[in-house]
């Protein structure tokens, strides 16, 4: 049956029990046209980011909103407008979190088209790149080194190709596919090339979710939000028994008005709630993916901004970090009395004999293009685990013809020869007398290969022993101009930075101490197995060579087990096992579909110096949401305490709605939206939660204190019909003070903005007691002069007290962090 046959009667569907024959010229447009009109299409939607209804529901449908929303309703039937601004409130934060994210939203779909794979298919003959959803049942993909197999398919062509399957099955040996085996969706190339017939399409695919999971806008677990979370939990717990208390002593134990007691009732209510906390700091962490994205940065998920400013150990691959993607040929170093042509020509063809070269071959490849007319019958590719490529050839000028006969064997008519082409530490045995001149090259920071003869065939797994050593091959590497800098930021920044590499040692640490990366240079193949060990010897070393992908895994492993957080940096396939097991991957944008799929982070631009944007952005957050957290927090522990006294003492809640809007606007709403969105260098430090609860009890306990004092003098000080709003303005007098206070401890360091910010607050205040329609708006008089300067001396000695207690509770519960951060992360876990 042929091809064109076997299309036609194709049942419909996404999936085949087995592969239809596809020509070598893959599909014809007009076979690939039926296909799509049946729907046999790669149809699996890649998402960034959530949906607009999803953004708008997360944002909306809250438990806090739902509470917030009922008592508004209530306070609109039976209160003025005035004592319902918390609900306008509570709208705009609503509105100006969804406005934020989806601002975040387009900038993560954008930078998601640019940073997605473009597979290739073989269609009528010719090779083309195509997004993912437009590959169809049948195609045709070619795949190199790097390349994720996209859907599931049947191997067709094999030039070793050498397949990764550990994000699927966890087994990180790669496995070699010939024609006839399957590749399955989610796994990639690590060596070789070939090409495979897509089989499985669309959700039939095996592992069809894969693609989305990586590149879809997720909040994960974090501690900054794991942490809020907690708060709020503890926040419930006290809200629903403070605010039933409050209910009963408001209606029946004072049995006042209806209206008036439901008023106050609520007042207390309301700001038990830190319903912008939430807000904010979603706000926070889309407005750092926007700021990310126009620095070119793909943040797949929001927490790895928050995550790669927590991290205090960067695994950095000097390729593509350290140093830029391309090598320069310098030289040439015959070896035994070799004939310099002839090795040049051995170099061409194996330059040319490599459909999908590296970029070491790639830079052989320009230096000898002659390849001399000759065949290659057999490949081995470069693999990073074994640090060698080789070929087979028919020696002379015996003429083209095929590469082979089909079955690998060689012409009959010139002698087949086998070359291998890679580090001379590991085609050499210890003591060789090239190694001596490859270490003087290397201390330079040279990059040296060796063209060795080997003595046995390629398909002999000791292909490498007894290989006879021709010549040296010279690269320099171009290193990038920005690394230095890059360097002494994460220094300056406490951050340790390890160089993983798979180069020979004593080269990568010629090129870090050009970048002004010093220490210990080791030799990985020499780092002990145990994890223990492992940790130990990183502990010491700063750059670690001849490092196999494997290794890096455990490296990262025994990093995370000394308590470290570790980010990895990398673009290339022998990185993607360490980039997915580092609490945060960097991946270049240039780098391998494999890296970017497992990347949090994807630097578009391929530039390292993008990363401090992400630190500082991460910094940024966690600072800054940890400010004003304390000052969400100060609010709900007064108003539940202040509930929780007027329960006792029996007595009307001194507040209105509207009276705690106006203090909640000025001291919280508004200085918290510009702290949160400041910049904030301050180092990250772990228990979120400690830290917010340590500053907010006690600041709490003090406003409370000091406001429902200053209401119970009022209370015995004035008599008359206007009795209740003396009383009350002058407690919100106070409350407002010591608020301010709090603000402006909160503020510190204090800057020119920090301060015009704290004092415009103060200067609105004054405004609203100054002008008269703003004073019955907000029912706001002072009478007299005896009550409200009392107000501002009781507040004066609770800023004093507030002020000492804080620093006395720096120093009794300071938050340590370890040296190794090993304390840290189990103090961390305790507190959440």
């Amino acid at each position: 049956m042929t091809h064109a046959d076997a299309d036609a009667d194709a049942a419909p569907g996404p999936a085949r029990p087995g592969p239809v024959r596809t020509r070598a010229t893959g599909l014809s447009a007009a076979e690939v046209a039926r296909r799509v009109a049946r729907g046999e299409v790669n149809d699996v939607p890649v998402r960034s980011s959530r949906s607009l209804t999803e953004i708008v529901r997360a944002n909306v449908l809250t438990r806090f909103n739902a509470i917030i929303g009922v008592l508004w309703l209530v306070m609109l039937v039976v209160a003025p407008i005035q004592d319902g601004l918390f609900g306008f409130v509570v709208l705009a934060n609503t509105g100006i979190g969804i406005v934020q994210e989806w601002r975040a939203k387009k900038t993560l779909d954008s930078l998601a088209v640019i940073g997605e794979a473009r597979p290739t298919v073989r269609r009528d003959g010719t090779a083309v790149r195509v997004g993912t959803d437009e590959i169809v049942l049948d195609d045709l993909l070619e795949v190199g080194p790097g390349d994720k197999v996209v859907v599931d398919g049947t191997c067709v062509e094999s030039d070793g190709l050498e397949i990764d399957e550990s994000l699927l099955t966890g087994e990180a040996d790669p496995v070699v596919k010939h024609p006839g085996d399957t590749l399955m969706s989610g796994s990639f190339v690590v060596a070789g090339g070939g090409a495979f017939q897509a089989t499985r399409v669309g959700r039939a695919a095996y592992a069809a979710q894969l693609a989305e999971e990586a590149s879809r806008f997720t909040l994960v677990r974090s501690e900054l939000r794991t942490g809020i979370s907690t708060i709020l939990k503890y926040v419930t717990w006290m809200m629903v028994p403070t605010a039933l208390g409050l209910v009963v002593s408001q209606l029946f134990v004072q049995r006042h008005g209806v209206k008036d007691s439901v008023a106050r009732t609520v007042g207390g209510i309301v700001p038990m709630v830190p319903e912008g906390l939430v807000l904010l700091t979603s706000v926070a962490f889309a407005i750092g993916v926007v700021r990310l994205g126009r620095r070119r940065c793909l943040v797949r998920e929001l927490p790895a901004i928050e995550g790669l400013a927590r991290v205090d150990t960067v695994c950095l691959d000097k390729t593509g970090t350290l140093t830029e993607g391309g090598l320069d040929v310098t030289g040439l170093r015959v070896l035994n009395d070799g004939d310099e042509a002839y090795v040049r020509t051995v170099l061409g063809a194996l330059g040319g004999a490599d459909p999908r070269p590296n970029a070491s071959l790639a830079a052989i490849t320009d230096a000898f293009p002659d390849t001399a007319g000759w065949r290659r019958t057999r490949a081995l590719p470069f693999s990073s685990a074994r640090k060698y490529s080789g070929a087979s050839f028919l020696d002379g000028d015996d003429g083209g013809g095929s590469d082979d006969d089909g079955a690998g064997n060689a012409d009959a008519d010139g002698e087949e020869v086998t070359w291998l082409l890679g580090a001379p530490d590991v085609l050499l045995p210890e003591g060789d007398p090239a190694l001596a001149e490859t270490d003087r090259l290397n201390e330079q920071g040279l990059r040296v290969l060796l063209l060795a003869r080997a003595r046995r065939g390629l398909d002999d797994p000791e292909v490498a022993r007894d290989a006879e050593p021709t010549a040296l091959v010279v690269l320099e590497q171009r290193l990038r101009p920005d690394a230095a800098d890059i360097l002494r930021y994460f220094a300056a920044q406490h951050v340790r930075a390890k160089v993983v590499s798979g180069d020979n040692a004593v080269s990568v640490g010629a090129v870090a101490a050009k970048v002004g990366l010093d220490g210990a240079v080791v030799d990985a193949r020499r780092l002990p197995a145990g994890r223990e060990a492992m940790g130990r010897a990183l502990e010491a070393g700063t750059v670690f060579g001849r490092v196999t992908p494997r290794q890096k895994r455990e490296m990262v492993n025994a990093l995370q087990a000394r308590g470290h957080t570790v980010a990895m940096t990398g673009d290339g396939v022998n990185d993607v096992l360490a980039l997915k097991d580092a609490d945060i991957g960097v991946a270049m944008g240039s780098g391998s579909e494999a890296t970017r799929a497992v990347a949090q982070i994807v630097l578009l631009d391929n530039s390292f110096a993008s990363l401090p944007s992400v630190v500082a952005e991460g910094r940024r957050v966690i600072g800054n949401i940890t400010r004003v957290a304390t000052l969400f927090l100060v609010k709900t522990v007064y108003s539940v305490l202040l509930a929780l006294l007027v329960v006792c003492w029996q007595v009307e809640y001194p507040f209105l709605p509207r009276h705690l809007t106006l203090l909640s606007t000025l001291t919280i709403g508004v200085p918290a939206f510009f702290l949160a969105l400041a910049p904030n260098a301050e180092r990250a430090r772990p228990h979120f939660v400690r830290r917010v609860m340590r500053h907010s009890v006690p600041g709490g306990a003090v406003a409370g204190l000091a406001t429902f004092a200053t209401y119970l003098m009022a209370r015995h000080h004035y008599t008359g019909p206007y009795q209740l709003n003396a009383e009350t303005s002058a407690a919100t007098l106070t409350l407002f003070l010591v608020s301010m206070w709090v603000l402006a401890i909160v503020a510190r360091p204090w800057t020119w903005w920090r301060i015009a910010l704290v004092a415009a607050m103060g200067a609105a205040f004054l405004l609203v007691l100054a002008v008269p329609w703003l004073q019955r708006f907000f029912a706001l008089r002072l009478v007299g002069m005896e009550m409200p300067w009392t107000a501002v001396g009781v507040a004066v000695v609770a800023a004093a007290a507030l002020e000492l207690l804080w620093r006395w509770v720096d120093r009794r519960f300071p938050v340590q962090v370890s040296r190794s951060g090993v304390t840290a992360r189990r103090r961390s876990r305790r507190w959440r």
